[in-house]
């Protein structure tokens, strides 16, 4: 018998100071929007692994964990199919370069991620506000 499972995702969520690290996406869904590094966790990997190591392939960056923040597991969240993804508080200091599926990353003002002025990818908006509102 063959599972109809969701796919595991992870996001990186990085603040500095009154920053917060955003990649641009360079493909779709929510082509040239922003979002939070992250990505698909590979079969038999970690996703406290898998966090670090999208991070690094979306913006050059090496992070520790701090904490897990939320997961977002609302079937309809991606128009590709079912992706339950965990969100995890990470540290990481340097200056960004987009790569990997990244057309960007940079750190940008939270005034500015939270008054609508950038184009936030998905439920991003929300996993945003809900950390930085903290």
């Amino acid at each position: 018998m063959e599972y109809q499972n969701p796919a595991l995702a992870v996001d990186a969520a990085v603040r500095c100071g009154d920053t917060v690290l955003l990649i641009q996406r360079g493909n779709p869904p929510w082509k040239g929007t922003w979002a939070l590094p992250g990505g698909f966790v590979d079969y038999g990997e970690d996703p406290e692994d898998a966090v670090i190591r999208e991070l690094k392939e979306e913006t050059g960056l090496d992070g520790k964990i701090l904490r897990l923040l939320e997961v977002k597991g609302d079937p309809e969240r991606d128009p590709r199919k079912h992706i339950v993804s965990i969100v995890y508080e990470v540290t990481a200091e340097g200056e960004p370069i987009g790569g990997d599926d990244a057309a960007d990353a940079r750190f940008w003002p939270i005034s500015d991620v939270l008054n609508g002025s950038l184009e936030i990818a998905g439920d991003h908006v929300e996993i945003l506000s809900n950390w930085l509102a903290e």
